[in-house]
């Protein structure tokens, strides 16, 4: 960064020292806008973990007593049907087990509920709306900041943070290298010997060393949902390509439009690509000739098919819309997202049109498949914890860090209490390299680099009073 601070650092002899201090101010800098939005995502991330993985809010865990026969799940849907007369069935989701219920979706002219059915009885455990969720609620937050996502300003701004975040690791990675003789040790465990100030820069130093890995890591299947990075570029290159439909007619919605609202459920790899549509002759052997094709013998084709356990149904939608089954870690059906499946049926004929496993990503489909599981939780108790524990040592790592700057700020004066930038600083040669791969590619983390540059020569530079606040 160029100087935008009256202040110089001390005299350093070697360049590798005066580099330190231009890393540290974009270290600080970066850290300026980041901070807010890191303690922003841990803290909604511990929310939506809860009321996901621990206690999902529409009645799927709750416990009900196993018999020996249940109803079939045309009795369960009456029995939903029956508590709104007036709805229409609009998504079934199979018990995880014998000790669970089935959830219906019951869509009505002013919103739709979801119910928890017991699948022995048929007695509604609960009915509440399918909108204002807690989780729904952190989510908006999490990854639109209540502003609008898919391409909205709250989604840009979430994109900015984590391409910034990315430079922190590095800049950070590159300040805790030991160096003047200090050990490694120093890097990767806290010296709890020390006091004020110098705990305070151990305990950062040793977290963020800790957590570098996996904070990369977690920002990088985060910026897959952003619309520039994961949108226009990782997403669009590694969606599934519809054309291996074979003659099958394609609608003009994408699978997408499957997500219930904000929330998204759908695979990855497939939420870019087009939905088949019913009304052909297209599509291979499902629902037995001879067999009305309604929602009983969409369960039943979806079991012969292979789905065990919770996998879900969605009734079509508009004249040529299709049933769907799938059963996939994005919608919490399974801890295995190698065992991700969605089946299109054809309203009609009861043909199935499409037939996407795990195995048919592409390779990036199959990274992110797995990579998102990861993120959000989904593979069993041990990630659960894991994902806890990360939550709650970024809240550390973040709070580390603004103790070190606020016992380090000038008192007493109307200044940020930037690092130091000496006058003169020779650009390492492995430094540029990094920077512009980043850069290259990570594009929003470029033109925001570009950006506070310009700002800087044009604006502050020539701004005496907000360069010393600034300093």
């Amino acid at each position: 960064m160029t100087d935008i601070s009256i202040e110089r650092a001390p005299a350093a002899t070697k360049g590798t020292s005066r580099f330190y201090f231009a890393a540290w101010r974009w270290h600080f800098y970066a850290g300026l806008y980041v901070v807010p939005f890191l303690l922003m995502l841990a803290i909604t991330g511990l929310v939506m973990l809860w009321f996901t993985a621990i206690a999902p809010e529409y009645g799927n865990r709750i416990p009900v007593v196993p018999r020996d026969k249940a109803l079939t799940v045309d009795e369960q849907a009456k029995a939903a049907l029956a508590a709104h007369p007036q709805g229409t069935i609009g998504e079934y989701v199979a018990p995880y087990d014998a000790a669970t219920p089935a959830v219906f979706r019951v869509d009505l002219a002013d919103g739709a509920r979801m119910l928890a059915v017991d699948p022995y009885s048929g007695a509604i455990l609960q009915d509440r709306p399918q909108e204002g969720t807690w989780n729904a609620f952190a989510e908006g937050i999490h990854g639109e900041l209540m502003l609008g996502g898919n391409g909205g300003i709250g989604d840009f701004l979430i994109e900015v943070a984590a391409s910034l975040g990315l430079l922190m690791i590095v800049t950070g990675l590159f300040l805790a290298w030991p160096r003047n003789g200090r050990p490694v040790r120093d890097m990767v465990v806290p010296n709890f010997s020390a006091r004020g100030r110098a705990l305070w820069k151990s305990l950062h130093t040793v977290v963020g060393t800790w957590m570098a890995i996996v904070l990369l890591f977690f920002l990088v299947t985060g910026l897959s949902w952003t619309n520039i990075w994961g949108g226009k570029f990782v997403q669009a290159w590694s969606t599934f390509p519809a054309e291996k439909w074979d003659a099958v007619p394609l609608s003009d919605k994408t699978h997408a439009h499957l997500n219930p609202g904000e929330l998204e459920t759908v695979p990855w790899a497939l939420e870019q690509t087009p939905l088949p549509m019913s009304g052909s002759e297209a599509g291979a052997p499902g629902v037995p000739a001879g067999t009305p094709v309604a929602f009983g013998s969409i369960v039943d084709l979806g079991r012969a098919l292979g789905f065990k356990g919770r996998f879900q149904v969605s009734y079509p939608s508009g004249d040529d819309g299709v049933w769907t089954l799938s059963q996939d870690s994005m919608s919490y059906d399974s801890s295995d997202p190698t065992a991700d499946r969605t089946v299109h049926v054809d309203r009609y004929t009861g043909k199935v049109l499409a037939d996407v496993r795990f195995a048919d990503y592409s390779l990036g489909g199959k990274a992110m498949a797995v990579s998102i599981a990861l993120h959000e939780g989904m593979m069993g108790t041990w990630n659960i914890v894991l994902n806890f524990a990360f939550c709650l040592l970024i809240i550390v790592l973040v709070g580390s860090g603004v103790v070190m700057w606020w016992k380090r700020r000038p008192s007493g004066v109307a200044r940020l209490g930037a690092p130091p930038m000496p006058g003169e600083v020779p650009f390492p040669r492995g430094a540029l390299p990094i920077l512009l791969g980043l850069a290259l590619l990570f594009p929003v983390l470029g033109l925001t680099l570009l950006a506070v540059l310009m700002l800087d020569v044009l604006v502050l530079s020539n701004i005496p009073a907000i360069r010393k606040a600034l300093s």
